[in-house]
């Protein structure tokens, strides 16, 4: 019985691991031969756990000349009758996973290990700067070997994005690496391959400021699918774990498939490339047979979400497509820029959705339910801090007063959720606080019930629909609230349901825009 388990590689970084212990694994060799047979500098952009440090892991098994970890895949066919295959090169693999880079010598002490491991494999006396020590590694591993070097960086970035808000570390780390990889323009001569993956490309780190051939292709179309899994390789290498989710949750295959790709699918790094799943959410769900928010639980962007309300971002533009960036800010990220936009993208919480060819621009959005609800959730106590399960003045609780018909609880907790906002001289406008608190409560109210908001004239502002109830909203900023009562009525919004069997409640609610609240709420049946 045991035979036929299968084991999904949840959290499996190692290439060598997965194959020997019999992971499932989805083949992306064909990245690695048309890479390594290019044999060129690249840099690869992508969110956390999205597979980079496998992909790494990958290429330094072929550049060490591990053929047997290589059987039947994609690869082993395309290198048959090439004599020059499999050949062992001396591999620099630098991984920053797994330190804390908050202590002032953090960086210079993970070089500083990583470089006595090789130093005591080539015989290299651990003596002077640590640039100096690397390029004496570099010379002397292609002396001894009679090979160039490949250098591979995983995570690049971990060591500057952890100290954003600290600046004088911040400053530091980027001088080591200036110093450290700064090396690699001078050494070329000793190099065959350089690869180096991170979240998001630092504008002024010297890594790609000296590295002349170093050639991005996160945004390029042949290179979409490398992290990630497509649709088409999900269904290839997990047909059972789907067939299985299905049977456990009582869906069919084709209704569980759906479902899993309204969670997790969605993420595109080029507009005509193929979409790729989020792989940690996708097994993760596969082997729980449950729908959560498994990506997103492993890192609470608290950074990110402050940043969003201290610029001023109106919510409702993560879904209404009127986020854009042009391809140099989306690759080259400078954190004194005001713009939130690319780290959001970069960090993985929107991706392409689109693409304006006359403006020569990038429309970005939300990926998938996971991302857009998880992220709203955790940006809403930033704007209402009271709106925390434990306040009772919630989403949740706003979800029972909808669905029993209790209008005078849903005010209750929206006046409740509109007086906990803070308020300083330096904020922003009220109206910026209305309708983003609005648009994120009735988004994240979208997960349970039937919910739409409107911005365009001739529609009421929301409409929510439950079972038993539909709710007809409009909302008024220093105006009487049966003033949008009335407007409910005379521009006929609720015709629609003039036939339907459920209770339809009209509510007119009027906002304070001096005194910042909600000023009244009246509903008619």
């Amino acid at each position: 019985m045991a035979e036929n388990i299968r084991r999904l590689p949840i959290g499996v970084q190692s290439f060598e691991k997965l194959r020997q212990d019999g992971y499932i694994y989805v083949d992306k060799t064909r990245y690695v031969y048309n890479l390594a047979h290019s044999a060129g500098q690249y840099f690869l952009s992508r969110p956390r756990r999205f597979g980079k440090s496998l992909f790494l892991s990958t290429l330094a098994a072929y550049w060490e000349g591990r053929k047997e970890l290589f059987e039947e895949l994609a690869i082993e066919e395309l290198e048959k009758g090439n004599a020059d295959a499999w050949q062992p090169y001396p591999v620099f693999y630098f991984d920053f996973n797994g330190e804390n880079y908050q202590r002032d010598t953090a960086l210079d002490d993970a070089l500083d290990k990583m470089l006595q491991g090789w130093e005591a494999i080539y015989g290299c006396q651990a003596q002077g700067t640590l640039s100096g020590r690397f390029q004496k590694l570099l010379a002397t591993a292609f002396e001894q070997t009679g090979r160039r070097c490949v250098v591979l960086v995983d995570e690049y970035d971990k060591p500057l994005l952890e100290v954003l808000e600290k600046d004088e570390l911040e400053e530091h780390n980027k001088a080591v690496f200036k110093g450290f990889f700064g090396t690699l323009k001078s050494y070329d001569k000793y190099l065959q391959f350089v690869f180096i993956t991170g979240v998001t490309k630092f504008s002024k780190v010297s890594i790609f400021s000296d590295l002349n051939q170093l050639r991005d292709i996160s945004l390029l179309e042949e290179y979409a699918g490398i992290c990630g899994i497509t649709q088409g390789e999900m269904e290839k290498n997990l047909a059972p774990e789907i067939k299985n989710m299905a049977s456990a949750l009582n869906l069919s295959e084709d209704d569980c498939l759906k479902a899993l790709q309204a969670h997790y699918d969605g993420y595109h790094f080029d507009p005509r490339g193929e979409g790729v799943y989020n792989p940690f959410s996708l097994l993760n769900a596969l082997a729980d047979k449950r729908f959560k928010a498994y990506w997103f639980a492993t890192g609470t962007p608290t950074f990110l979400v402050r940043r969003v309300r201290q610029v001023g971002l109106d919510a409702n533009r993560f879904t209404n497509r009127t986020l854009y960036a042009d391809e140099y800010s989306l690759t080259d990220y400078r954190y004194e820029n005001p713009d939130i936009i690319p780290l959001l993208y970069q960090t993985g919480y929107l991706t392409i959705t689109d693409y304006d060819d006359a403006a020569d621009l990038y429309i970005l959005g939300f990926p998938n339910r996971e991302v857009k609800y998880s992220f709203l959730k955790s940006l809403l106590p930033e704007y209402a801090p009271i709106a925390v399960p434990s306040s009772g003045k919630d989403i949740y609780a706003l979800r029972l007063c909808v669905n029993a018909g209790d209008t005078e609880g849903m005010g209750d907790i929206l006046t409740a959720l509109f007086a906990s906002i803070p308020y300083t001289t330096g904020d922003a406008p009220f109206e910026h606080y209305f309708q983003s608190v609005l648009y994120m409560v009735f988004t994240l109210l979208g997960q349970f019930v039937q919910c739409e908001v409107h911005s365009s004239r001739g529609r009421a502002d929301c409409i929510v629909e439950t079972e038993q109830f539909v709710y007809i909203f409009e909302f008024k900023v220093d105006k009487p609230a049966q003033e949008a009562l009335q407007q409910i009525e005379d521009k006929g919004y609720a015709a629609p349901f003039a036939a339907d069997p459920r209770q339809v409640f009209k509510i007119g609610v009027s906002f304070d825009s001096e005194k910042r609240s909600l000023a009244e709420w009246l509903v008619n049946i």
